[in-house]
Parts: structure tokens; C-alpha cells; sequence
């Protein structure tokens, strides 16, 4: 279930820009995420550390004089994100945590931002040891105490749970990659050898071009299809991938966060994994100009041949911000795998799937496509119909 937040979004929110954001230097925004990482060792309700919702930033002074004019920040700019519940117009409000708004102010708003971009290893390694640590305090057994917390907070259905039983979680990461019951997760049409399906419990886009994706969600410079998949833009996969669509399903903290098969079909070739850093994947960190999240963090990259196009599907995991590992599950046999079955699972923070068909494999569902032109994300399941290939093909030679 969604967790909706108490916030004032009829308010004007202004455009973030560096010119118009409170002063913070990095060093101070640095010790900031780091303390807060430590501060979240030390408390049980999850409004106090690092799950703790932007807006909530008036009642935690020890954050406010952390950060001189965070709390500005909360009032007058973006703490949050839009979606769309599919199959209504009603929009809903998801107020941000607060580690994901230091992130970005860190890495995109800043004053400093030229300079930080710019091949200062000090901030990727900043970043890369405070979501070790983070890590390390969510597998430690102390951190069970945070779950009952998390559970409210974030409103989790735990009538959906595998094993009901929050006593024998050992860690609260053993709880934020939760299974559910195999019922809990039903594939919509089922019965169609042509549908796609959602592959997460997320927040989605796609586009039917990445030059679509480009001109209304990915805006850094940098992204491209040869980047994303670590390969020479001369090569055979990424002139494999040319016009290709695109998927991005976005994982929020309060998501069941295990990845699942969009497409009936089989694994071929062996999982990459591509080192990288662990930028927020916020989408106004994805849609800053200057700089692209996907093609520099860390990811991890399957090839999945469509049973009835022929056709292989980049299926890349996407860690983030306090991420501490992409764990696959499924698929690693090379054996047939069918829309639904489980692919992996994503240890804490936020995280996105991004799924890249070739040109010609599938109609997205006209609804997403509508909603993500606004654009504005869509609440989806996994399970829940993403779209359909118009003709079944060959496989390759």
C-alpha cells in the first residue's frame, strides 16, 4: 500500500536551480548523510533516521542544525513526487525520505554542483562508504527493531507476507526484501503469449523511443543505450538496441523490493555487472540536465530472449543511494522463465529497473505511454499489464 504523507501540495513549489537554494557546502552536506546514516544505528522509529519522509523535517531539530536551511528547503521546494493510480485520475502526493533529498542537494543543487561533478572521487567515495555502512547497520540484528516502525510508517500489507512471522526476521534487510505469497502478485492476461507485465511493485514510465525518454524524463546529457549497457557505441549490442523502447520502474523504500520476469522466455549468456556509484535516483536527479544517474551507478545486466518475438530484452537493476547489493535469484540456470517468476532482489534503498526492448517488440499499454508524455509516473504492481508485442517473430539466427 502507498504511504501518503500530510503535506501542503497545493502550495506553489518553485523550480529547484543552484541560484536559489539555501547555502550549504558540501563538507557540511557531506557530514550531514554520514551522521544521519550513524543516527539511524541508534533509533528504532524510522522517522528518525534515514526512512524518516522530507516533510517531517520541522519536528527533527538534531537534522535542522545539520544542514543551515534545510528547513527552508522542505518548506519552498520539491519534497516529494506526483503518481498517478492506474485506471483513475487521481493524482497522490509521496513525500521523499530525507536521504534522498540530502542526495540531492548534495550531488545536483548545490552551489558546488560544477565541481562535484566534475570527477571529485571524494563524493562518489562518500557515497559509496556511507551506503556500505548503511547496509552494514540494516543486516546487523539490532536493526530488527526498526521493522515495526517501518511497518507503520510506510502502512505495509502484511497480509501479504510469506512468513508473517516479523520475529523471525533476523535483520530489517531480511524484511525490506520480504517474499510474498505466491497468490499475492496475480499476472494480468495470462492467457496472451504476446503480454508483458510489470516486472516490480513501482512507480513506471515508458517510452516508446529513448529519444522520447530524453525529451521527457532521462535528461542528462550523457545517457545513451552503449552507456547503460557498459558496450562501444560501435558495437553489435548497442546497434542492436538502436530505436529501441523503454521501461523505468521505479522502486520507492515502502515497495516490496524483489525484481520479477516481464516477458515469457529463457536467460541467455551470463549476468554483467557493472561497477559504479550510488547516486539517489530521485526523479529530479533523473531528469538534471547535466549529469545521468543510470549510466554512472552501479547495475546489473540480464539478457532474456522473448519466447515469441526472438528477440532479446536488456533487463538492467539499477542500485542507489544507501543500496548495498543487487542480489539475482532467477534465471541463472539459462532454464525458461515465464512473466511473474522472480528475478531478484534489491537490498536497502531506493532502485529502478530499466527494461530495453528492440524496436519492434512491444506496444506499451496506451494509459502509461499517456501518463508518462505529462509526464508523471504510474503506480504499478508486478504483475500488472505493461503492454503487448504486435507479432510474434523468429528467434535469431
Amino acid at each position: 500500500m502507498t504511504s501518503l504523507h500530510p503535506v501542503n501540495v497545493d502550495k506553489p513549489v518553485e523550480d529547484i536551480h543552484p541560484s536559489n537554494l539555501p547555502q550549504s557546502n558540501k563538507d557540511t552536506l557531506a557530514q550531514a548523510l554520514s551522521a544521519i546514516v550513524d543516527h539511524s544505528s541508534k533509533h528504532t522509529d524510522v522517522t528518525q533516521n534515514v526512512h524518516g519522509p522530507m516533510h517531517l523535517i520541522p519536528s527533527l531539530p538534531f537534522l535542522r542544525k545539520l544542514i543551515p536551511g534545510l528547513e527552508e528547503l522542505a518548506n519552498k521546494y520539491h519534497v516529494g513526487n506526483y503518481v498517478i493510480i492506474r485506471g483513475t485520475d487521481e493524482r497522490i502526493f509521496e513525500s521523499m525520505p530525507i536521504y534522498a533529498r540530502i542526495g540531492m542537494h548534495l550531488l545536483f543543487y548545490g552551489r558546488e554542483q560544477v565541481k562535484l561533478l566534475e570527477g571529485n572521487k571524494r563524493i562518489d567515495e562518500l557515497l559509496r562508504d556511507e551506503s556500505i555502512k548503511e547496509g552494514k547497520i540494516y543486516n546487523s540484528p539490532e536493526s530488527v527493531k526498526s521493522i515495526d516502525s517501518f511497518i507503520s510508517t510506510y502502512k505495509i500489507q502484511l497480509d501479504e507476507l510469506l512468513n508473517p512471522d516479523l520475529s523471525s526476521y533476523k535483520c530489517f534487510n531480511e524484511f525490506f526484501y520480504r517474499q510474498l505469497k505466491p497468490d499475492a502478485r496475480p499476472v494480468q492476461n495470462l492467457d496472451s503469449p504476446l503480454a508483458f507485465c510489470s516486472p516490480a511493485d513501482c512507480r513506471m514510465t515508458v517510452y516508446p523511443s529513448v529519444d522520447a525518454a530524453q525529451k521527457f524524463w532521462i535528461k542528462g546529457d550523457e545517457f545513451s543505450v552503449a552507456r547503460l549497457l557498459n558496450v562501444s557505441p560501435d558495437s553489435d549490442r548497442a546497434k542492436y538496441y538502436e530505436g529501441a523502447s523503454l521501461a523505468i520502474a521505479r522502486l520507492a523504500p515502502q515497495d516490496y523490493h524483489r525484481f520479477h520476469c516481464p516477458l515469457d522466455g529463457t536467460v541467455t549468456g551470463e549476468i554483467v555487472d557493472v561497477p559504479g556509484a550510488y547516486y539517489t535516483v530521485n526523479p529530479q536527479a533523473v531528469n538534471e540536465p547535466k549529469f545521468d544517474v543510470f549510466t554512472a551507478n552501479k547495475r546489473s545486466i540480464a539478457y532474456l530472449t522473448h519466447g515469441q518475438s526472438g528477440k532479446q530484452v536488456a533487463y538492467v537493476a539499477v542500485g542507489a543511494l544507501l543500496v548495498g547489493s543487487v542480489v539475482w535469484t532467477g534465471g541463472k540456470d539459462k532454464r525458461e522463465i515465464k512473466r511473474g517468476d522472480e528475478l531478484g532482489y534489491f537490498a536497502y534503498g531506493g532502485s529502478t529497473v530499466i527494461v530495453l526492448f528492440p524496436k519492434g517488440v512491444i506496444n506499451f499499454d496506451q494509459d502509461l505511454v499517456d501518463n508518462s508524455m505529462k509526464p508523471i509516473e504510474t503506480l504499478m504492481k508486478v504483475g500488472y499489464s505493461l503492454g503487448q508485442c504486435p507479432v510474434a517473430g523468429s528467434a535469431p539466427a
